[in-house]
């Protein structure tokens, strides 16, 4: 718990896989804007960068929403396993009811 409340949990911080699907993407993309920026000029090489930047922050925010969603649907979770007020049949103690 102080690892959580000092911060020093990163559950972001990972490293991408060699050869992985998302390393051979990254890399096509990266590839096909350094190609795209390369033709255009001017006004048109800022839209494209303008164009690339937006669709960072919406993956960004896209991401932290799910995330938050994620969260609070596996809290939800754990309060409904708590809950032991959910039936017809009581627990047993001492051998009585």
């Amino acid at each position: 718990m102080e690892d959580i409340y000092y911060g020093n949990i990163i559950p972001c911080d990972r490293q991408i896989a060699p050869g992985s699907n998302l390393e051979r993407a990254m890399d096509q993309a990266q590839k096909c804007e350094e190609k795209l920026v390369s033709q255009l000029e001017g006004t048109q090489e800022s839209l494209l960068l303008n164009l690339i930047n937006a669709q960072d922050d919406i993956y960004s925010t896209m991401v932290l929403e799910n995330f938050i969603l994620g969260l609070r649907l596996g809290m939800r979770l754990a309060m409904e396993v708590m809950d032991e007020d959910d039936g017809d049949l009581t627990a047993v103690k001492d051998g009585r009811q």
